[in-house]
């Protein structure tokens, strides 16, 4: 079984980015824009190196399979003190962010390596990171599944904006903490 390769994401994937969140199943939970301007305002700044995030192009199989992020949430201060008014937030906590792009990817265990390798690449990329927190929309049971099948544990139930406007703002937060060397 061959494991995900993640490369930073590029100007050039704004394409293939467009194409994925035209998706169905992408734009049900992932309600971004998929012009060039509204991507640009989306991921120039992290291609750019001003913002702290680090997103990537999951590959798998030598082809393009989803797009994952990761960011410290001290970089983020307001959706910091967003989750923290549901559940404690340790200084050192990240979150992440995930979807698979192709529907042809889906059904295949392939969320949760790709969960998996993200998070471990926190542990291994963030020596001080306490602990990694996702907020989930409720209705999401795909994604909360994938997290739960990599020891996240739900803390809380929260009313936070939705990302697609047709949604309630129930959220469910997630939370692993790093595992004992």
């Amino acid at each position: 079984m061959s494991a995900f390769t993640f490369r930073p994401v590029a100007r050039s994937d704004y394409p293939l980015l467009a194409h994925w969140l035209r998706q169905p199943h992408v734009q049900r939970w992932w309600c971004d824009d998929p012009a060039d301007a509204s991507l640009e305002a989306e991921y120039g700044g992290v291609i750019d190196g001003r913002e702290e995030a680090e997103v990537f192009i999951a590959h798998r199989e030598g082809r393009p399979r989803g797009l994952v992020q990761r960011f410290a949430l001290s970089a983020y201060p307001d959706y910091r003190e967003e989750i923290a008014r549901w559940t404690p937030v340790p200084p050192q906590a990240w979150s992440l962010d995930y979807f698979i792009g192709e529907a042809d990817a889906l059904r295949r265990g392939w969320g949760t390596e790709l969960v998996g390798q993200l998070t471990a690449g926190i542990w291994s990329r963030a020596s001080d990171a306490s602990a990694v927190l996702v907020p989930v929309h409720a209705d999401n049971r795909a994604s909360w599944r994938v997290l739960e099948r990599n020891g996240y544990c739900k803390v809380a139930e929260a009313e936070m904006p939705p990302d697609n406007p047709v949604d309630s703002p129930r959220h469910f937060i997630y939370r692993l903490d790093r595992p004992l060397r």
